[in-house]
């Protein structure tokens, strides 16, 4: 198992899957049985195509920016600023991905908090 390859598997998945909705692309990262926690999107490759079919009509201009990645073992977590309207304050994401032996993503959990407008603090999200 290659932590850094996993990484970057996801970093490519952010990128080709979200921010360029190329679900053919994103498609050969995700391994034979992909299991989806998030409850708006539905499991296996048809939902995650039918997420991406929805992101380039809904969401054209959607961006993903990983702000920090981690892995542990077969798990791959990113901390992830994504803006759905150019101009909107967007998400703060934390994603969660499990990968298979050969670094296919094989299952994925969020977490998913609205920027707010204003803040109690100066520290930030990111």
């Amino acid at each position: 198992m290659s932590l850094e390859r996993n990484k970057q598997t996801v970093l490519d998945f952010y990128e080709t899957g979200l921010n360029q909705k190329d679900f053919h692309a994103a498609a050969e990262l995700i391994g034979d049985h992909y299991v989806q926690h998030n409850p708006r999107i539905a499991d296996g490759i048809d939902g995650f195509k039918a997420f991406v079919e929805t992101l380039r009509q809904d969401f054209p201009d959607l961006r993903a920016e990983v702000k920090r990645i981690f892995a542990d073992g077969d798990f791959v977590i990113a901390h992830v600023y994504g803006v759905r309207v150019p101009g909107q304050p967007g998400t703060a994401i934390v994603d969660i991905f499990r990968l298979d032996p050969e670094g296919k993503i094989v299952e994925h959990w969020d977490v998913m908090q609205p920027v707010p407008d204003t803040v109690l603090n100066q520290n930030g999200m990111f």
